[in-house]
């Protein structure tokens, strides 16, 4: 696990065992605020011995952003902390969480070792904030890359954890297309510090605006290529001819991950355009 301090009180949390996925922690002198864990016990484990151990605090809070393994398994750990996150995230957890940690409980020794934490705290409707040791964290609602993804702003320091609405290509397949092109156009012309993505790099406050429309373009794209093969009566065979750098985004972040992700959002936007095409019978 790599660690990185990006202000005075919040540091950085990067997998080194899966898609280097992030967490966060943001350090008050009343306790420590956890923004998701990472997937594998170990590191998370690691996290938690930082806090606990190099700064002498308890975890008050871990928010989940939004309900996938890789971003919530670990939150068992953090026995003492209340856990927060959006009403969807609660439902999803409770449904298609429970049984995909059931599953991977069973195939992975290291992984026996979970169970399931829903939120203690949880919020719908707006934004709701946690204020905790003369610090402010908000947050509020973002669906696209899933419906119950949520983004978290340290007002104070304005860093943003954005979960998986950023990384190093737009990911959308749980989630919904026209929602992820309103969440990335709710983030320009705003002022951030630092841009904490939910895998990948740190952003730093010049990069976003080239980030964000760097992501709305490769959004847009490949739409409209999805579209073209289904107007002209391709199957889903022909999205394999439509390649992410043609589409604006580099194969390469994330050991190729990328590339995976890319097919799973051709294959996601076929069968939705798809199926508005499909004629109704009379």
């Amino acid at each position: 696990m790599l660690r990185e301090r990006v202000s005075n009180n919040i540091y950085v949390f990067t997998s080194e065992l899966y898609a280097q996925v992030t967490a966060g922690a943001i350090i008050t002198p009343e306790g420590a605020i956890v923004v998701d864990t990472l997937p594998f016990p170990s590191e998370t484990k690691q996290i938690k011995h930082f806090i606990e151990s190099r700064h002498g605090l308890p975890v008050r809070y871990v928010i989940n952003t939004h309900y996938h393994a890789d971003h919530t398994y670990g939150t068992c750990l953090f026995e003492e902390a209340s856990v927060v996150s959006h009403r969807l995230c609660y439902d999803l957890l409770n449904t298609r969480g429970r049984v995909g940690l059931e599953r991977d409980r069973q195939n992975s020794r290291e992984m026996a070792q979970l169970e399931l934490r829903l939120p203690d705290i949880i919020f719908e409707d707006g934004s709701m904030n946690i204020h905790l040791g003369g610090l402010t964290v908000q947050l509020w609602h973002a669906p696209g890359h899933s419906s119950d993804t949520i983004l978290c702003l340290v007002e104070e320091e304005r860093i943003l954890f954005a979960s998986d609405t950023l990384m190093p290509v737009p990911f959308f397949t749980d989630g919904s297309w026209d929602d992820y092109v309103a969440t990335l156009q709710s983030l320009q012309g705003k002022s951030y510090e630092n841009i904490v993505q939910g895998h990948g790099d740190v952003i730093l406050r010049g990069e976003l605006e080239s980030k964000l429309e760097s992501d709305l373009t490769y959004l847009i794209e490949v739409r409209q290529r999805v579209q073209e093969v289904v107007e002209s009566g391709g199957s889903q065979l022909d999205l394999d001819s439509i390649d992410i750098e043609a589409c604006g985004k580099s194969r390469l972040p994330l050991n190729g991950l990328v590339e995976q992700l890319h097919h799973s959002n051709l294959r996601s936007l076929y069968q939705s355009l798809s199926s508005e095409t499909v004629p109704v019978a009379e």
